[in-house]
């Protein structure tokens, strides 16, 4: 457990009471105290409440939600006894942080031709990448005198990235491009250059676990914001709620194809969402590496920021998720100011990134267009052949079919954890990320995030097995079709 001088902020009473159904608590069946315990567990698991939050005290809360004293003293007792709060001594009850925080890394811990590999939202290399290093190979043949070292990247591929922004609707100079070894690095980096200790940063909820990590490595307070892809304008004004109640210093969304719900914010509502968290000094990051993985044709979205100054917004891409993880190019698009903050941070762990990816990456974006829309029917396939699957062998998972990204988002049967059904499937050769390390504290252990970056014939065979372990009268054995890898890292 945390020492208590550094957990995070107290959970007021008045909050929990505007968060609770006291209506509900009071009607339902049972035990006024288990009633209360069961809607404080909810608000934990959903995120209200986060991980090593301090709970009001039974006193005030009792007052304020007008009931007795003992009521919630046994409703606190209650969650101590299910590990959900503990009690310090002289500092008052908290939240206990949720144990599965291992790293992406280390998720995949089986190797073998009968692994499966659901872990990664990674996609295999793309079929242009050898003509590229071929084509870098010959361009650096050329180069025999450079010392090597390109810091802030090859001026070649700032200016096509500029480019592409530019064309998007986001005017942009290739000074205000920087390359790095991925998206990975590039969020590392601002995140360094631009959150200290004990800063608040919004987040989207559920969202890419790396970015929950590197900000917790900084020893940053995640915000969570619930984001329901059906109703993205509901954000705009929960966002807006949290910045004035919290006042973080950072924002970080993924307004394209968000990992894991493939969400996408509408053009209008990313516009008020941008202006509303400009207005509250809030600087967002916006990652961009799915957005180009349109599944549906809906055409280009404005890119968010668009409309504000450059300074209220910081964006992150790599070519991770069109071209193939193994290709360790990602860049930075900011304005002057926020820009040299992230390289002079960046410059002190980084000297270069490799300059044949580089120049792999030149030839790439040249033919980008052939690129994408090669990666999109790959993932198209698959993630028709997935919805196909669950619908006909799991008719009690819930999903929606995204329009784009790397995987479904799914609401597992009443009952159901996440974290149960990855440690059963684990045994059976299958590998997944619980659906708790989308989210913060306990939220989330209802989903499951099944990636369509596999082939048809591995999406079966997966699919197969989860309807084995839930009793699905639809699964039948099938000869399974292994990973071709199990890579070391989860994205």
């Amino acid at each position: 457990m945390t020492e208590p001088s550094r957990l995070r902020e107290s959970v007021t009473a008045r909050a929990l009471a505007q968060s609770l159904d006291m209506t509900a608590v009071l009607g339902r069946v049972g035990p006024m105290y288990a009633s209360l315990a069961r809607d404080l567990q909810r608000l934990v698991e959903d995120g209200a409440v986060a991980a090593e939050a301090r709970m009001p005290s039974e006193r005030v809360l009792a007052r304020v939600l007008g009931v007795s004293r003992v009521t919630v003293a046994s409703a606190y007792r209650e969650l101590r006894e299910q590990g959900v709060l503990t009690s310090v001594h002289g500092a008052g009850t908290f939240v206990v942080p949720r144990s599965d925080t291992r790293p992406w890394g280390r998720l995949v811990t089986g190797d073998g031709p009968d692994v499966l590999e659901f872990v990664n939202a990674a996609p295999p290399a793309s079929s242009f990448l050898g003509a590229a290093y071929e084509a870098a190979a010959r361009g650096l043949a050329t180069t025999a005198a450079h010392p090597g070292y390109v810091p802030g990247g090859a001026s070649r591929l700032r200016e096509a990235i500029a480019r592409r922004y530019t064309a998007r609707g986001l005017p942009t100079t290739p000074d205000q491009v920087m390359i790095t070894a991925g998206a990975t690095d590039a969020i590392h980096a601002v995140v360094a250059a631009l959150v200290g200790p004990g800063n608040r940063v919004l987040v989207e909820h559920p969202t890419y676990p790396g970015a929950l990590d590197t900000l917790r490595a900084v020893g940053a307070t995640c915000i969570p914001v619930a984001l329901d892809p059906n109703d993205p304008d509901a954000f705009v004004e929960a966002a807006d709620r949290a910045a004035r109640q919290y006042d973080p210093v950072l924002a970080y969304l993924m307004p394209d194809h968000a990992n894991p719900s493939g969400a996408v914010l509408p053009t209008d509502t990313r516009r008020r969402l941008a202006a509303t968290l400009h207005r509250r000094g809030v600087v967002t990051v916006v990652d961009e590496v799915s957005v180009d993985l349109d599944l549906d044709g809906h055409g280009p979205t404005e890119p968010f920021g668009a409309p504000v100054p450059d300074r209220a917004a910081v964006t992150v891409g790599s070519l991770s998720k069109s071209v193939w993880g193994g290709l360790r190019v990602g860049w930075v698009r900011a304005d002057p100011a926020h820009l040299a903050a992230v390289a002079t941070v960046y410059s002190a762990r980084q000297l270069t990134v490799s300059l044949i990816d580089q120049y792999a990456a030149i030839e790439l974006l040249g033919d980008y267009e052939a690129v994408v829309a090669h990666r999109c029917d790959q993932l198209r396939t698959s993630r028709d052949a997935l919805t196909a699957a669950l619908s006909r062998s799991l008719p009690g998972w819930s999903f929606r079919s995204p329009p784009g990204g790397l995987s479904l988002w799914c609401a597992l049967p009443a009952g159901e954890r996440s974290t149960d059904l990855v440690d059963r499937a684990r045994e059976r050769g299958l590998m997944l990320a619980p659906g708790t390390r989308f989210g913060t504290g306990y939220a989330f252990d209802e989903c499951q995030r099944i990636p369509f970056t596999r082939t048809p014939a591995e999406i079966e065979d997966a699919v197969a097995v989860l309807a084995e372990l839930m009793g699905g009268a639809n699964a039948g054995p099938r000869e399974r079709v292994p990973s071709r890898a199990v890579p070391e890292a989860v994205v």
